[in-house]
C-alpha cells in the first residue's frame, strides 16, 4: 500500500499574514529612529533664526533646498531640526501617557471584572461611564485648566490620567471571561489568594488585548497632544512640537505650504503607523484567526 507523502506547511509569522501590520511596523520604526537620531544628526539649532540664508528676497521663508531640506518656518528657523525635536517630544508624551493610561486602566478593569456585581465593580464602572460620556479632549483641557501645562511631564500625566477609561472597559470584559475558566477555578480551589490569582493567571491572559489597546492608544495620545499644542494649551514655546508647527504654518499655507505640510504629514504618518500596527497585533493575537 502506498502511503501518501506527508506535507508540512510552514506557519507564517503574524506580520507576514497582515500587510497592514508590516507597513505600520515600518512607519513606526522609521518615526522612532527619526525621533532618537534625528536631533543628533541635524546640527542646526531648532530655535535659531537664520536671517542670512533662511529668508527669501521677498522676505518670506525659503523653500526646501540643500541648506534647508524642509525649508524654514515663519521665523526663518530650520524646519527639519524642529521636526526632529518635535518628534522626540510628541513620541515621548504619546508613549508615556499610554503607559500611565494602560497601568491605570488595567488595574481598574481587572479589579472591576474580578469583583463582578459587587460594590467596587459598580462604583468603578459608573466612573468609567461618566468619563466616557464626555469628549476626551474636553476632559483633558478641563483637568489641565488648573495645572501648569507647560512641561511634557504635566501633559503626559494629564493625558494618561484621563485616557484609561476605554482600556478599563476592554480589560473588564476580558477578565469576566477568564474568571470562569477551569484553571482559575482550580487555583481558587487550591486556596490561592486573590492577588496571586490576578497576577499569575488573569494578568497574563489579558496582556494580548492590553497590548493592542495600548498600541492604538499611542496614536490617540500623539493626536491629542498635537491638538492641544495647536490650540495653544500644550508645551509653551519655544520648544518645538508638531501641533505648534502646524499652527505656525496655517497663515502661510498659500505662500509657504511646506511649513504646515511637514508637521501635518508627521502627525498623519504617526497616527497611521500606530493604528496599522495595532490592527496587525489584534489579528496576530486573535486565537480564532490561527
Amino acid at each position: 500500500m502506498l502511503v501518501p507523502p506527508i506535507r508540512t506547511t510552514k506557519r507564517a509569522l503574524p506580520g507576514s499574514r497582515n500587510r497592514a501590520a508590516v507597513v505600520g511596523s515600518a512607519i513606526v520604526a522609521a518615526i522612532l529612529l527619526f525621533a532618537v537620531f534625528g536631533p543628533l544628526l541635524v546640527t542646526k539649532d531648532p530655535n535659531a533664526s537664520d536671517f542670512a540664508r533662511g529668508i527669501s528676497p521677498d522676505h518670506l521663508p525659503v523653500g526646501p533646498s540643500s541648506a534647508f531640506p524642509l525649508g524654514t518656518d515663519r521665523l526663518f528657523r530650520d524646519q527639519l531640526s524642529r521636526l526632529a525635536v518635535g518628534a522626540r517630544v510628541s513620541l515621548f508624551i504619546g508613549i508615556a501617557a499610554t503607559v500611565v493610561a494602560s497601568v491605570v486602566g488595567a488595574v481598574v478593569g481587572i479589579v472591576a471584572g474580578w469583583f463582578e456585581g459587587q460594590t467596587i465593580d459598580t462604583v468603578l464602572m459608573r466612573i468609567v461611564d461618566v468619563g466616557l460620556a464626555f469628549p476626551f479632549l474636553l476632559i483633558v483641557m478641563a483637568l489641565g485648566a488648573a495645572l501648569d501645562r507647560t512641561t511634557s511631564t504635566t501633559i503626559f500625566l494629564t493625558l494618561g490620567l484621563t485616557g484609561w477609561l476605554g482600556t478599563a472597559r476592554v480589560l473588564r470584559a476580558k477578565t469576566l471571561q477568564i474568571r470562569h475558566h477551569d484553571f482559575v477555578t482550580a487555583a481558587r480551589a487550591l486556596g490561592q489568594s486573590t492577588p496571586r490569582i490576578l497576577l499569575r493567571h488573569v494578568l497574563p491572559n489579558v496582556m494580548g488585548p492590553l497590548v493592542v489597546v495600548s498600541t492604538v492608544s499611542v496614536a490617540q495620545m500623539i493626536l491629542a497632544e498635537s491638538v492641544l499644542s495647536y490650540l495653544g494649551a500644550g508645551i509653551a514655546p519655544p520648544t518645538p512640537t508638531w501641533g505648534h508647527m502646524l499652527f505656525d504654518g496655517q497663515d502661510y499655507i498659500t505662500t509657504s505650504p511646506w511649513i504646515a505640510v511637514a508637521p501635518g504629514a508627521a502627525i498623519m504618518l504617526s497616527v497611521l503607523g500606530f493604528n496599522l500596527l495595532g490592527e496587525g497585533l489584534r489579528d496576530a493575537l486573535d486565537p480564532q484567526k490561527h
